[in-house]
Order: structure tokens, then sequence, then C-alpha cells
């Protein structure tokens, strides 16, 4: 009997490890939110992830769960493994994932780089932290929030006014998290993978192009990177993902900044879509290696296969039809581009697919894949 992988969630990121799950002999199964997720090829089960009784119904015909999203609440995750149950990345991990409130202070006990930041709990705490840095701050919910939700630049405590009013009428209060605006350079991304048993390995790190909160393109490796700036990002990448005890995919997005300074923004303890590159352009694309991560086999070579690989997400979808509608054209004009959809209905800001292309020059490299992309428009 193949070994099986159970998969809490039926999105995009799901879906694309069912490709080299085949390739690899193991069953993969999915619970997914609802019926025709992204995923819904390999889901064996429809269910609430919030539900106990769900998750470990699911879990009973499994060896290793894990994840597509961090969502799945912590009792739930801590009652998989009071049950005997496999779970990778594991719950004392996922928490700093989930709460970035504790990510930022255990960042911070491990020595990483970070922007100041601080827990406030009222408009006047927030107020005070954006006098102190500038008259400008960067206020995140702790929980939830992704692709730009859950964030706001503000500029005055009282922008943030209606989400304390929410903390405030939460069963159990807490605090909203501040941060120092950082004036960057470029936003990067440093991926690692990580066995149970503790092997390692890192992936180049590239460099992330963010539109409206949401990534829009990864460039693998990322331009212009010193020998310093590789060494520094590999570095904080490992520390975080032996620290936190991370097994599967890590992604740290760091921030470059004008000074300089390299410093970590969030985490994502699954594959991430700066690691979409790598399914094109890697030896081992980030899917397959969250597959043998987690399943404790050897990890495998995170080496690029091309000088350069540009992904580039197809956002919102045609107007008109369903995205594959657009292929023929697409795949015509530049056949050595590849096109990955995610069997999504078009939606104005919804990731519905991704392209990538490889090649030596990186001018040419990103004229293909954006040329690709805007078919899918």
């Amino acid at each position: 009997m193949s070994v099986r992988v159970g998969v809490v969630g039926g999105g995009q990121l799901a879906r694309m490890m069912i490709a080299p799950a085949v390739e690899l002999g193991i069953d993969l199964r999915v619970l997914a939110e609802q019926d025709g997720m992204a995923a819904a090829l390999a889901a064996t089960a429809v269910g609430d992830y919030r539900e106990v009784e769900t998750v470990l119904a699911f879990a009973r015909d499994v060896d290793v769960v894990t994840f597509d999203h961090e969502h799945v609440p912590q009792p739930v995750l801590r009652a998989l493994v009071d049950a005997g149950v496999a779970v990778h990345p594991g719950p004392d991990a996922l928490q700093y994932a989930q709460d970035k409130l504790r990510m930022r202070a255990r960042l911070d006990e491990l020595g990483m780089p970070q922007p100041d930041w601080a827990a406030v709990s009222d408009v006047d705490g927030l107020q005070q932290f954006i006098e102190a840095h500038g008259g400008a701050a960067v206020v995140k919910t702790p929980r939830g929030g992704y692709d730009g939700k859950g964030v706001r630049v503000v500029r005055a405590g009282t922008e943030a006014a209606d989400w304390f009013t929410a903390l405030a009428e939460d069963a159990n209060p807490g605090a909203l998290l501040v941060e120092e605006l950082v004036p960057f350079r470029r936003e990067l991304a440093q991926q690692v993978a990580r066995a149970p048993r503790g092997e390692m390995v890192a992936y180049p790190v590239v460099e992330t192009v963010q539109r409206d909160g949401v990534c829009a393109e990864a460039l693998a490796p990322a331009p212009h990177a010193s020998a310093r700036l590789v060494e520094v990002a590999r570095e904080i990448g490992e520390a975080i993902a032996e620290g936190l005890g991370v097994t599967g995919m890590l992604a740290v997005e760091l921030f470059e900044t004008e000074d300089e300074r390299i410093l970590v923004n969030e985490l994502a303890m699954r594959p991430h879509n700066s690691g979409h590159w790598s399914q094109d352009g890697a030896v081992t694309g980030q899917f397959e290696q969250h597959l043998r991560a987690v399943l404790d086999l050897p990890l495998g070579a995170p080496d690029p296969r091309h000088p350069w690989s540009v992904m580039v997400n197809i956002l919102g979808g045609p107007a008109e039809g369903e995205v594959t509608d657009r292929l023929p054209a697409a795949l015509a004009e530049h056949p050595g581009v590849k096109v990955h959809t995610y069997g999504k209905a078009p939606r104005p800001g919804r990731k519905v697919g991704h392209v990538t292309a490889t090649g030596a020059d990186l001018d040419d490299v990103c004229y293909d894949a954006r040329a690709v992309a805007a078919h899918f428009a």
C-alpha cells in the first residue's frame, strides 16, 4: 500500500501537490471546505476544518496530515497530535504563522532582524507608536490576514478605531500589531524545506513584486543580489526553520531596505506563491519538496535549472468566459512558457493561475511571462 498524505484545505496549493504525489506514488487525499474547489480531483472528504471530529475522521485514513493554509485552529491541531496523528508542520510551529504577535515575539527571542513593532490595544497606544516612528506605521490584525487583507498603513490612531472596537467586542479581546513603516527597496522571499529529522535545503532568494497587497510576480534568483544578501537571507531562513521547528516548506518574506538591512516581514509554513517558479525552474519544485519533507524522505536539490525563472500570477481572469478559453492563443504565441490554471472561476483580484518562463536573459524571460499572463486578462 502506498503512503497516504492528507492535506487539509482544497485550494490551489493542494491542487499543485497532486502531480508530484502521483509521480512519487503517494496517495494524496484532500479535505476540501466545499465541493468544486481547486483540488477537487483529490478531494476525498468535504467538511469544516474548524471542527475537531471532521478533521479527526479525515486523519484516520492517512499517514501524515499537512496543510493548504495555516488557518486550522490550535485546538484541532492539538487534538490530532493527541490522537497520535503525524502533523507537519505541527501546532507548536504553526502558532507562529497563525498569530503575528507571537511570531514577532519569538523572532525577537531568536535574534532575527525585524521592523520595530509593538502590541497596541487602543487608539492612544497606536497614536503614540505613530508619533515615535515618523508619523506613519503599519497596523495589522494578528490573525487571519493574507494577500493585503488585515493590513493598513495609518497616520493617525483613529484610522484603526473600527478594529479596536471589534477587538473590544471579542470574547477574548487582544491587541493589534503595529510596525514601523519600512522604507524598503524591494521585497524578497527566502524558502527553506526542513524534514522532521532536521535535514534542510534552501532555495535561491527571490524578488517578489506586490500589487495591491497581492504577489504579482516572482523573479528567481533575485536580480542584483550580492553574495552577502544571498548568504544573509539563507541564514535567516534556516535559523527560523530550525528555531521554530518547522517541518515542510517555509517561506520567509523579507524587506531589503534602502540602508541595506534585511528584515523579516511575514512567514508562511507551506508552499508559497513566491516559490511557484520552482515547479518549472528548479530541480525539485516546492510542492514535491513539501511532500518529501512532511514524509521525512530525503530532500531534493533546490538548484535552478535555468539562469532565470519568472513567475507571473494570473489575477482576476478574463471578463467573459473561462481562464482555459484563452489557452490556445497564449500557448501558440509563447510555446516555451508554462501555464498553470487553478480551476477557479474568474473574479476581480482572485488568483486563478500563474505562468512561468525560464531562460538565459532576464529581460526576455520577463517579457515572455508577462505577455502570456496578459492573454488571460
